[in-house]
């Protein structure tokens, strides 16, 4: 059982990092350090937007509207990151959250 709870916690860790590249890569084209007219950018952007772009869509439902300022990101993250204690707990019995 304590596999099935490393993949789980393995897959969360890298939901974790593709959203923490995908709001670098948007602050970096944002402040044109980087431009979309690159090909490779432009993939590797839109790559990163179909797969964050499910997990971010519900919450930004919930979440009122900031204008320009996106914060389900943050929200998404938030939620990983719980949902990673919850799975370390699972995995070590007398796991301590401090």
């Amino acid at each position: 059982m304590n596999e099935l709870w490393a993949v789980v916690d393995f897959v969360l860790m890298i939901a974790q990092w593709v959203i923490v590249i995908q709001a670098i890569l948007s602050w970096l084209i944002a402040f044109n350090v980087i431009n979309t007219y690159n090909s490779g950018v432009r993939t590797i952007w839109q790559a990163l937007e179909r797969v964050t772009e499910p997990l971010f869509r519900p919450v930004r439902r919930i979440l009122p509207d900031f204008g320009a300022l996106d914060l389900s990101p943050l929200v998404v993250l938030l939620v990983i990151v719980l949902l990673r204690r919850l799975v370390a707990m699972q995995m070590v019995p007398d796991y301590v959250v401090a």
